[in-house]
């Protein structure tokens, strides 16, 4: 077993501290990472917590992983030392049902077991730990290739947020000649900008911030709309092919469904924490969808990561020492980055 060191934390209610523990052994389709910067994601504050009531202790977060091959089993194929890789949400999956067989791992009819952190390692028969670590062992089918262009630090968040965002724009056809709208401009939402806006569509971003526009602007909005503005959301009536919302908080949904075309679509892809009520008037007049989205595959992460690498895309980072990843949870749960935490695994050894 190699023994990693990394920050976890014991229980819901401890913060995260410094610990050891064990990784398996590079099999013979395995490959080991140094990590180099991992993305701190919302979801890794819900397990942390246990807010998602799954979570094993002791429990190491991370997901959004960039680092150097180290060694690679036997067997493998794809990558050798020193190249630069990343690894997201998932490790692992039952690679045989319809799913799995077409490239869309996140959507695996087994339950997804193999997430990169509480999932399941079926080799050593223990939870898996994430990448607030010093390395991870991984099999190669699940590594993805780094582009060398591209800020490794920078980079970290398109791992999650970045395929987040990419899968559905890309699922519902945004590019030249679409008007697509993300509502939000967090963590998620300023990658949905950028993304949409690099794929040639018309891009609006939706705030209820008015001191988020010129941002918003600098990240390629076409247009932004203060939401809570009847008047400047009425003027966008039944004029969207595609519209995605990135906002976990409960709102009435209806003033955005109004805003689609016939036969558009509104993707949620924040998770609010109670179930939202659906309108259903808009959706019989103009034959309207609601539709969900979770991250990608891996075919469809690749694709991402290596659009970002023509386009010179990553996230806006705030880099950190590990050392500060408990005051940048309550500074997450404060909307306070732009736009993401980005840690630097190099602080470990300090």
């Amino acid at each position: 077993m190699l023994i990693c060191t990394g920050y976890g934390t014991e229980a819901a209610d401890k913060p995260l501290e410094k610990l050891s523990f064990k990784r398996r052994d590079v099999g013979e389709h395995d490959i080991e990472i140094d990590i180099q910067f991992c993305g701190v994601c919302h979801s890794d504050i819900h397990f942390s917590r246990n807010e998602w009531h799954f979570t094993e202790y002791p429990a190491v977060p991370g997901h959004e992983i960039v680092g150097r091959v180290k060694s690679t089993g036997a067997g493998v194929t794809k990558y050798k030392t020193g190249d630069l890789v990343g690894v997201g949400c998932l490790v692992d999956s039952c690679r045989s049902c319809s799913a799995c067989q077409s490239g869309l791992q996140q959507y695996c009819e087994q339950g997804q077991p193999g997430g990169t952190y509480g999932g399941f390692d079926k080799i050593v028969g223990e939870p898996t730990k994430g990448g607030y670590s010093n390395k991870i062992i991984v099999d190669e089918n699940y590594v993805l290739r780094i582009p060398e262009n591209l800020d490794p630090a920078a980079a970290a968040p398109l791992l999650c947020a970045g395929i987040t965002l990419y899968s559905p724009l890309r699922h519902w056809g945004a590019g030249p000649g679409k008007k697509v709208g993300i509502v939000g401009l967090g963590g998620l939402g300023h990658m949905g900008v950028k993304l949409a806006h690099a794929m040639g569509a018309h891009t609006v971003l939706f705030t209820t911030s008015p001191g988020k526009v010129e941002d918003a602007k600098r990240l390629g909005a076409d247009e932004v709309v203060i939401s809570k503005d009847p008047a400047q959301m009425e003027a966008h009536l039944a004029s969207f092919d595609l519209i995605i919302d990135t906002v976990s908080a409960n709102k009435d949904i209806e003033p955005f469904l109004v805003l689609l075309k016939l036969d558009a679509t509104l993707v949620q892809v924040g998770a609010p924490e109670h179930p939202v009520p659906v309108p259903v008037f808009p959706l019989l007049l103009k034959r309207r969808s609601i539709s969900g989205s979770a991250i990608g595959g891996l075919p469809e992460t690749q694709e991402m990561l290596d659009f970002c690498g023509k386009h010179n895309i990553t996230a806006d980072v705030e880099i950190i020492p590990i050392q500060q990843i408990n005051e940048a949870y309550e500074r997450m749960i404060k909307s306070d980055v732009k736009y993401r935490f980005t840690i630097d695994m190099a602080s470990l050894a300090d």
